[in-house]
């Protein structure tokens, strides 16, 4: 398979206002906490741009050590995850830098809003991811292993580095990465994703 990165953009999903809500960290739902949900969904919804880089890489597991070809990283878990794959779907996945900008605002001025604002942000780049893994899977006429990101298990965040040579992030998708490995824009998710069948 090639190595070339493909770029999409997509609709807003469907947001899950029971997922966001749980992001938020609220133990129920009441009329107070609907309305301040919704009212944050509305102002932020326009600001949202779905979008997503990947591409295709040939994958060797031996041991620990997950080689793709252009790099290699060693991780039990994700050699665990990637177990009888020949092909990992590398993506980077982000809706955009004007949420961060809005949740800067209401830090000051509403703390209840700005935390509503990340866990709606994290719903919709969640969302985002499993929309573009199922569309893969039926254009491709694959099965997908569950994604795996740098910083679960013992995948080391330095892999970040990697993803974003391979990837070219800022240029394709408009995603940064820090000294400290954290991605600008905050709502943004890099994974390997194991294709199970070809």
């Amino acid at each position: 398979m090639s190595m070339e990165v493909i770029t999409k953009t997509y609709p807003a999903p469907d947001i899950n206002v029971r997922e966001a809500l749980r992001y938020a960290g609220c133990s129920g739902e009441n009329d107070e906490i609907l309305e301040l949900f919704h009212s944050c969904a509305d102002e932020a919804e326009p600001l949202f741009a779905y979008k997503v880089c990947y591409c295709i890489l040939d994958t060797k597991i031996q041991n620990s050590i997950c080689d793709f070809g252009h790099f290699s990283v060693q991780s039990e878990t994700l050699a665990k995850n990637l177990s009888g794959c020949e092909h990992v779907l590398l993506f980077t996945a982000t809706v955009g830098t004007a949420l961060d900008r809005l949740i800067a605002k209401y830090v000051r001025l509403s703390p209840a809003r700005a935390v509503m604002l990340q866990a709606l942000g994290t719903e919709r780049v969640e969302s985002l991811c499993d929309i573009f893994c199922g569309d893969f899977e039926i254009e491709n006429s694959v099965v997908l292993k569950p994604r795996f990101s740098p910083g679960y298990g013992d995948l080391s965040l330095e892999v970040q580095k990697d993803i974003f040579s391979v990837l070219n992030c800022p240029k394709n998708i408009g995603v940064y990465l820090n000294d400290s490995l954290l991605m600008s824009p905050s709502k943004s998710v890099t994974a390997f994703a194991g294709i199970a069948e070809v």
